[in-house]
């Protein structure tokens, strides 16, 4: 691309714009179609559903090798039966063709209009479904990390990792701009996916990803009114008037506008002192996935299918899949989700931070996080169960902490000590790790979890920050 195209393509990313935030539980609406692959009803159903679903040819471009000579014979290979599926949540108010969301769904999703939002990943789920049957992992990676891009011609550069999404369309759009080609909405889209798919397999250390869910605010929502009331968990009671949170301490009820804000909250207005922060954020979009599970489970509440039915064809026109997903498979591959054999951690950070050009970032170790997904991904034989000595105590509150890493001379982030950060601001986060019941799945009372940190066990309704 000209080098006058890109700038005129960063410029415009970088254009000040409404900076809240949400989590698009994308990964619920796999969830459901896996909860109710058992009939023949939902199959005619899901077969509905793959036919009309976005399908894009992304994925083959994102997991292509970055030379000019790539070609499907030079993507990431495929090691083992395993699949891996992408899962991400888009900052944006628009559906899959670019078109405003209808006005009720704005006012429930408490999100301003289409004018607020971009095309950033604000939700990244790594999925990996074993083919043996079982427990599924699922990796959460921090949208604000700080990580060298890939999927561009040229060479990559340093930036949020959800920003990959919103390089790529925009370098697109302003690539055939400069060239006279027509405007091209889809390919700009298709070139963002791209992107964000080949700079997150690149930071988890060239892991394959074999499908890719792409799911808007609106998609989530819906799921949320088909399954509505949905039973959660607080460790204290807290507010936030930019999510609309308003949740008491303990396990209660909300409904699916509630869900939106509970999903998307990352600090408390009324409490200055509740260092609530965005990781603490991704630890709900967790915790919400498993109590619906859970709620699934006890409840049998896919029983009423032809509920679902409407919802399903409504969530497809909100959600792009790669060419080759077929949601009825990958239902039954992962049946085990049902039962809550699932795990969910979030990637570790450093620190907080400030990128050369003033950004609010979480500084990682690279190799730290290449090596937890190898052990999450392909765990050794001899590796035991036995709780990670840094596990807190199971009480609410309680917390431990130590110091932070320091950085290396070379390294261009600046270290940051409170205050508002694009992470949800706050101290760098503690190292406590998760507290969990030995018998989350039958105990009568939710597995509490202090913190961030540690894996949250499916099973159960877990208490979460």
């Amino acid at each position: 691309m000209a080098g006058e195209g890109w700038r005129r393509a960063v410029r415009w990313i970088r254009l000040p714009r409404h900076r809240w935030t949400k989590a698009l539980l994308a990964a619920a609406v796999v969830v459901l179609l896996v909860s109710a692959g058992a009939t023949a009803y939902v199959a005619q159903v899901a077969s509905r559903f793959n036919a009309n679903v976005h399908r894009s040819d992304a994925l083959a471009r994102g997991m292509a090798d970055e030379t000019p000579s790539a070609s499907p014979s030079s993507s990431v290979p495929k090691l083992s039966k395993d699949t891996n599926i992408l899962i991400m949540g888009l900052d944006s108010r628009l559906d899959e063709n670019g078109q405003p969301l209808p006005q009720d769904i704005q006012d429930a999703l408490h999100a301003g209009d289409d004018s607020a939002g971009f095309y950033n990943a604000n939700v990244l789920m790594l999925v990996h479904v074993p083919a043996d049957g079982s427990r599924s992992t699922a990796i959460s990676i921090p949208r604000d990390d700080y990580v060298k891009t890939a999927g561009f011609s040229g060479a990559g550069f340093k930036t949020k990792i959800k920003e990959a999404y919103s390089y790529g369309f925009a370098i697109e759009e302003a690539a055939r701009q400069e060239q006279g080609k027509p405007y091209d909405y889809q390919a700009a889209r298709d070139a963002g996916r791209a992107a964000q798919i080949a700079t997150v397999s690149k930071f988890l250390g060239g892991v394959r990803i074999d499908h890719f869910v792409e799911v808007t605010m609106v998609a989530f929502y819906q799921v949320a009114l088909a399954i509505q009331p949905i039973t959660v968990c607080v460790n204290h009671a807290t507010q936030d008037t930019f999510s609309g949170a308003d949740f008491k301490a303990g396990v209660q009820q909300i409904n699916a506008q509630q869900a939106m804000a509970f999903v998307r909250q990352r600090r408390d207005t009324s409490d200055p002192t509740y260092d609530f922060n965005d990781l603490d954020r991704t630890r709900r979009q967790q915790a919400f996935i498993v109590s619906v599970l859970h709620q699934l489970k006890q409840a049998g509440t896919l029983t009423n299918l032809p509920r679902m039915e409407s919802v399903l064809d409504a969530v497809s026109k909100n959600m792009a899949v790669d060419r080759d997903l077929d949601l009825l498979m990958l239902a039954q591959q992962a049946s085990s989700l049902t039962g809550g054999n699932v795990s969910f951690t979030t990637l570790p950070i450093v620190r907080f931070g400030t990128a050369p050009d003033g950004a609010s970032v979480n500084v990682v170790d690279v190799e730290q996080v290449q090596g937890i997904v190898r052990d999450l991904l392909a765990p050794q034989p001899q590796r035991t169960t036995t709780p990670s000595p840094t596990a807190a105590s199971t009480s609410p509150g309680s917390e431990a902490s130590s110091g932070q890493a320091q950085p290396g001379a070379t390294d261009p982030v600046a270290g940051t000590t409170g205050g508002e950060t694009g992470s949800g601001g706050g101290d760098a986060p503690s190292s406590a790790g998760a507290g969990e019941s030995a018998s989350a799945s039958s105990a009568p009372s939710p597995s509490t979890y202090t913190d961030w940190q540690g894996a949250l066990q499916g099973g159960s309704v877990p208490c979460v920050k």
